[in-house]
């Protein structure tokens, strides 16, 4: 028979109510994940700061639940793989839980979790963003050199009679369309939209607020903008260009572009009848659409194979060579999306079910909050700071010249 010790370890504790691990057996949780949650949440203070940013509107005399101990719930919930309210009717009986809220009775209900979420109002919404801000900001133990904004949207499907609710002719359904800020791996905003906005709704606003918050903690930080052809509007890259922010903003293909690069590709073309190898290579050139208000870089990715030409376009003012600009710094922007699918699908940020557009968003909100609160708790260990929080990965535009392709 193996030899069991007798040792404890202790993981914390509640009044007279103690969280360890034996073998004698007793009240067995299997959410043992939960106390971690709540060491990693009081070093970087998101439940707490989440509370703080939200107006209590509910009446003293009949509150049995600090918001910060729902706001706790609720998160640790998500992050544990409950996404529904209705979980909260049988979690609030949980010892673990109970405990990782410092509580020794019975937690919030689901009606109460859905209260706080339908009586949400748009001054809330605004002041959580602020929250991602800010626990981005205290993540790091010194003034970052350079920070590289990656703004990006993706579908929320929607199915019922929720407000603001419109069809989307590319993505095929009824849905939300929200808007999502990362650096790096760290989540900055979400804001929620209706489906049929254009991509880049809101998102000069959006980087006004962040550029002017970043700057006021930083002043001599340099901030890219970086973002797919959804994004390519004078208004943003104007913006840019007069604060002095660097951007890489995709483009859309169009008659005047392909006939600009027309020679090249037909070079490529005789290359790839002759070798039969597909052909890949990088220009430049400036370009001005009617719009603009002068002549701007353009960075193109041309390809020339069995399916014909693929070009792909890049407007910038970064001083880069063509292929750094594009292959080390533009195309690192397929990371952001894959941050949006671990917030929406690891963590429930598609599930917007509430009849109220503003309750939606608190929901995408809590969402991004937990994937905050996650990423944290991966950040404990070498790479991370005395915070707890793991920081985005940083590469100056003077070192991305001296990468190589594998480098990351």
């Amino acid at each position: 028979m193996p030899k069991c010790t007798a040792e404890r370890m202790e993981f914390g504790r509640v009044g007279r109510r103690v969280i360890e691990a034996d073998f004698t057996g007793g009240a067995i949780g299997s959410d043992g994940g939960v106390p971690l949650l709540r060491q990693v949440d009081d070093k970087i203070g998101l439940s707490r700061a989440v509370a703080e940013a939200l107006r209590d509107r509910r009446d003293p005399r009949r509150i049995s639940h600090s918001l910060e101990t729902l706001v706790a719930q609720r998160l640790y919930g998500l992050c544990c793989g409950y996404e529904d309210l209705n979980d909260h009717d049988r979690l609030r009986h949980d010892l673990l839980f109970q405990t990782a809220v410092d509580k020794v009775k019975a937690l919030a209900s689901s009606p109460t979790l859905s209260r706080l979420e339908t009586g949400v109002e748009r001054e809330d919404v605004v002041a959580l963003n602020r929250v991602l801000l800010e626990q981005f900001m205290a993540s790091f133990p010194q003034p970052p050199e350079e920070l590289i904004l990656d703004f990006d949207a993706s579908d929320v499907p929607l199915h019922g009679a929720q407000e603001l609710a419109q069809f989307h002719g590319y993505y095929d359904h009824y849905c939300y369309l929200p808007l999502y800020v990362f650096c790096g791996k760290a989540l900055l905003a979400v804001v929620l939209r209706p489906g049929r906005s254009d991509g880049a709704l809101h998102a000069a606003a959006v980087l006004k607020l962040m550029v002017t918050r970043l700057r006021q903690a930083w002043p001599g930080v340099r901030i890219i903008f970086r973002g797919d052809s959804g994004f390519c509007r004078q208004r943003l890259i104007r913006w840019c260009e007069r604060h002095e922010v660097g951007h890489v903003i995709g483009m859309a293909r169009n008659a005047r572009l392909h006939q600009r690069v027309a020679a090249w590709e037909e070079a490529m073309k005789q290359a790839w009848q002759k070798t039969g190898e597909k052909q890949r290579d990088i220009r430049e050139f400036h370009y001005a659409a009617d719009s603009w208000n002068r002549s701007r870089r353009l960075v193109t990715r041309l390809e020339y194979g069995d399916k014909g030409p693929n070009p792909r376009f890049v407007v910038t003012n970064l001083d880069l060579s063509p292929d750094t600009l594009y292959d080390r710094l533009y195309c690192a922007r397929g990371e952001a999306e894959n941050r949006i699918k671990e917030t929406q699908l690891d963590l429930f940020g598609t599930r917007a079910n509430a009849h109220s557009f503003l309750a939606n968003w608190l929901r995408l909100l809590l969402a991004g909050l937990a994937y905050t609160l996650d990423a944290a708790l991966q950040g404990v260990g070498p790479d991370g700071d005395r915070t707890g929080q793991s920081h985005p990965r940083h590469h100056p535009l003077q070192a991305l010249e001296d990468r190589g392709p594998g480098d990351s």
